[in-house]
């Protein structure tokens, strides 16, 4: 008699399950829960950019599109891409409209790696990049980044990790889930380690608008580094979009060829509703992000501050929505302290260990919700840190 077991692919096998789901599974049957564990914003999508999409479905707009996307969009793309960045792209030939980050990361691996070549991948990191690599037949290789460098991958590490099989290094700057950015010095030192030893960049920049007190710094607009660097990029984080689904890639035309011809066959478009939400929200959606990024950075203050006040040391993030606290002066591991968190103060958070080797001892806290829930989410840990402090 044959077995299931026979029919499933080894390698998709050993990829572990996400280490994100199993809390908010627990959390989703028990009541009074404050959840900091959720990686989305609270905000409901700008109203303009709505409207945009319930107009395109009155309108009839519900057929395919070009494999690209819709040309007005990948305008409106280049535009603010140049307008932001100072970096050029041709809208008919270097930018891909995708159905959000995930299928971008998916494009990038599936067109430029093959079996057996490496990916230099900084960690702490979001949960998707190494299971992306393995499932495109390449191999990743993960560098530890340090509290004492601010979670900032440096040039000497990436180097370090270099092989004959290293074909292209990932960065995911500001970071997921430490809210980390890069300074502009470190990001040149690493671009000339790239040009040094030619390797692929590819850069996911989604949360580049969710930045506090600094300028994001585009990766392929740094000197040298178009030829060599795919950028992802979407709508999600700053638009409050993440149901639309809806991303892009931009990249030289040569290397977009390729990508293109993989999401012509795996998803022929994106979702053309979304694609005109998308279109709105680069032409409406400024005022919005504005008034988001500013309550992000009010309730990134309050958590910070409230973590370190309580004794759980964190370090300041510059970027996205989380906040990464040490968890060592409870005495527990990453594991232990949210599970036991979730059930004797009803708070969610994602232990530290489900981005990677490098989050062990942490905890990620998203303050992608209410003032006044974490205010008392607050309160609830530091009640837990009193009980086992």
């Amino acid at each position: 008699m044959h077995r299931v077991r026979n029919f499933i692919s080894e390698r998709i096998a050993n990829v572990p399950p996400s280490g994100i789901r199993r809390f908010f599974d627990i959390a989703a049957t028990m009541e009074d829960v404050i959840s900091l564990g959720i990686g989305e914003p609270d905000f409901d999508t700008p109203e303009p950019i709505v409207q945009a999409g319930i107009e395109a479905l009155k309108q009839g707009k519900s057929h395919y599109t070009s494999n690209s996307g819709l040309s007005e969009l990948r305008r409106a793309i280049a535009e603010h891409l140049d307008r932001a960045y100072g970096q050029t792209y041709n809208p008919a030939s270097e930018i891909l409209v995708t159905v959000g980050v995930s299928e971008a990361l998916y494009l990038a691996f599936a067109a430029t790696l093959d079996p057996g070549d490496e990916v230099i991948i900084p960690e702490p990191c979001f949960v998707a990049y190494a299971p992306e690599v393995i499932f495109a037949g390449g191999t990743p290789v993960m560098v530890p980044t340090r509290v004492e460098t601010d979670f900032q991958v440096t040039a000497d590490a990436v180097k370090k990790a270099i092989t004959p099989r290293t074909k292209a290094l990932l960065v995911g700057y500001p970071n997921n889930p430490t809210g980390a950015v890069m300074a502009r010095e470190r990001l040149n030192e690493i671009a000339a380690v790239a040009k040094q030893h030619d390797l692929l960049v590819i850069s996911d920049e989604i949360y580049d608008r969710l930045v506090y007190g600094t300028r994001h710094v585009c990766f392929p607009s740094l000197p040298g580094m178009y030829s060599r660097t795919i950028l992802l990029q979407g709508f999600s984080k700053a638009y409050a979009m993440t149901g639309w689904r809806v991303g892009y890639i931009a990249a030289p035309a040569e290397l977009m060829e390729m990508m293109r011809k993989v999401h012509q066959y795996t998803i022929m478009c994106a979702a053309t509703v979304s694609q005109v939400a998308a279109l709105a929200a680069l032409q409406e959606g400024e005022p919005y992000v504005q008034q988001m990024v500013a309550e992000y950075d009010r309730r990134r203050r309050l958590i910070v501050d409230g973590l370190n006040e309580i004794g759980l040391k964190c370090f300041e993030p510059r970027g996205a929505f989380y906040a990464f606290p040490s968890v060592e002066v409870t005495g527990m591991d990453e594991n232990e302290f949210a599970e036991k968190l979730l059930h004797e103060e009803r708070v969610a958070v994602v232990p530290g260990s489900a981005f990677g080797e490098a989050g062990r001892g942490y905890v990620r806290c998203s303050y992608a919700t209410a003032y006044e829930k974490i205010e008392e989410a607050l309160e609830r840990l530091r009640r837990f840190v009193r009980k086992h402090g």
